[in-house]
């Protein structure tokens, strides 16, 4: 493999962590978006599931 190849590769699993990273933050706001609703649903006198 060329050292072109190699600097390729690297590319790639750097923007794959990345990409990991922004689905791993949306799932924590959809997490945080989930408890707000769950906590907060009671008082507003809506339903528990928003689905």
């Amino acid at each position: 493999m060329s050292w072109l190849g190699i600097v390729i590769v690297i590319i790639g699993i750097w923007l794959a962590l990345k990409v990991a990273g922004v689905f791993f933050k949306l799932l924590l706001w959809l997490v945080v978006a989930l408890a707000a609703w769950w906590f907060i649903a009671p008082y507003l006198g809506v339903p528990f599931s928003p689905f």
